[in-house]
């Protein structure tokens, strides 16, 4: 019942009253982003509850600038300065208080991941589908990119099996702890994790 019905509810109520509260702060992204480059949004696809695709919101930390032949550069050299920022602080997941309020996403769960390794999933890993992804998660507050994959996968699926209203609740806080521990979630935040591969 929780899962289905309560926790979609209090997501939504929570959803809309956090961003009344932080809207100035969403208009002063917008308005930063906009005159340093103008894109202030990165939508991207991804997979969700049931393995269906949706459309996340995040707002742009990097640039669009490619090299002599037109390719994009890496990630680390287009990121830029306030978007450096943005994923320090996590604002950057703001936008996707949207994916809750349109039913895609939830406040606490497995983060979504990309289409192209929606093929690659055991049995076991494919378990993390059974919930809403979240905006953080299990996985967020035990070490982010600093955990191996299986790891990650370990603690999505211990979460799936495990969720509760308590449980989501020591996630937030958690989290919250997290965003002010410059110790832990700096340095996690910058550290890239290799592609999925399918394993196990």
């Amino acid at each position: 019942m929780y899962q289905n019905e309560i926790k979609i509810v209090l997501d939504k109520i929570i959803a809309l009253l956090t961003f009344l509260i932080v809207s100035p702060v969403f208009v002063l992204i917008i308005l930063i982003l906009f005159l340093l480059q103008k894109k202030v949004f990165f939508i991207q696809t991804r997979v969700g509850k049931n393995q269906k695709r949706f459309s996340i919101y995040k707002f742009q930390t990097m640039s669009e600038e490619r090299d002599v032949d037109g390719k994009l550069l890496s990630d680390e050299a287009r990121i830029t300065a306030f978007g450096k920022f943005l994923r320090a602080t996590s604002l950057d997941e703001l936008p996707q208080l949207f994916n809750i309020l349109q039913g895609n996403m939830s406040l606490v769960g497995p983060r979504p991941l990309l289409p192209d390794y929606a093929h690659l999933y055991s049995e076991y890993q494919n378990q993390r589908h059974q919930v809403l992804p979240g905006i953080t998660g299990y996985v967020q507050v035990k070490g982010r990119n600093a955990l191996t994959w299986e790891e990650r996968f370990d603690l999505d699926v211990y979460y799936v099996q495990h969720i509760s209203f308590i449980f989501d609740c020591k996630i937030l806080f958690l989290t919250f702890i997290t965003l002010f521990d410059f110790n832990k979630s700096r340095p996690q935040k910058g550290i890239s994790i290799e592609p999925f591969e399918g394993q196990w």
